[in-house]
């Protein structure tokens, strides 16, 4: 998936899902054409997706960045995740998405990770099920990212004071295990480092390997430089005294 950085309308980037090609036989052979599905956003919250046609691959992504870049739509993240669960439908799939405490990252397939990523969430949980066209997935991500609602304009219509959500509370829980260098950074918490059979592997003769044996020499005998007879005397008398 190619992605580059469109300086028009801010600072928004465009990703590339996929280019789908379609054939129509006529009198004279067969036309082709090209459809390019195209994400775009600011991994600020923006996001927006388009879909076009055109006889030149080149052509089709053109025009659904334009088309993408129409109809954005502004998400109300909870820090690097979203606000509470959804999912979204659209004709044979469905698509689930759950919030993920911080350093979980985001755990989807290519098509569901590049929307997500390019939205801004870095954080969240992903289940896709019924079909997995590249198309009815994509508008099933849109449809459940417009069911979002941010915590404070549901206490707004309400009128009244919730307090912290449940998903709030995770987020705060999560973030005291993380490491103080990756919240720094907003990144990922290292997992453990498996080292059993580390020893095993590097060998019983030190970091060197070798299963702590000696060289032997080119013919399977003595190894050399180990102070004993060369091998081309090893059946001469010794010297008279």
């Amino acid at each position: 998936m190619a992605v580059e950085v469109m300086e028009q309308s801010g600072r928004l980037e465009s990703t590339n899902l996929g280019v789908l090609r379609t054939s129509a036989t006529v009198k004279g052979g067969r036309r082709f054409q090209f459809g390019a599905i195209v994400v775009v956003g600011d991994r600020r919250g923006k996001v927006g997706f388009g879909y076009a046609k055109s006889p030149e691959v080149p052509g089709a992504a053109e025009k659904a960045e334009r088309y993408a870049k129409r109809k954005l739509l502004e998400l109300p993240l909870t820090g690097t995740t979203i606000p509470h669960e959804v999912e979204g439908r659209y004709s044979a799939s469905k698509v689930r998405l759950v919030p993920a405490a911080p350093g979980t990252g985001v755990v989807a397939g290519s098509t569901v990770r590049a929307i997500l990523e390019i939205a801004g969430v870095t954080d969240c949980l992903t289940k896709c099920f019924g079909s997995t066209n590249k198309r009815n997935v994509v508008k099933a991500v849109f449809d459940a990212l417009e069911q979002l609602r941010a915590a404070e304009s549901v206490r707004t219509g309400r009128g009244q004071d919730l307090g912290a959500t449940q998903i709030e509370q995770r987020i705060e829980r999560g973030k005291r295990f993380m490491p103080v260098a990756a919240r720094r950074e907003g990144g990922k918490a290292k997992g453990p480092v498996n080292t059993i059979g580390e020893e095993r592997r590097r060998g019983r003769g030190g970091p060197g390997g070798g299963g702590g044996r000696g060289r032997r020499g080119p013919e399977g005998g003595a190894p050399a430089g180990d102070g004993g007879a060369p091998a081309g005397d090893a059946g001469a008398a010794p010297a008279a005294q």
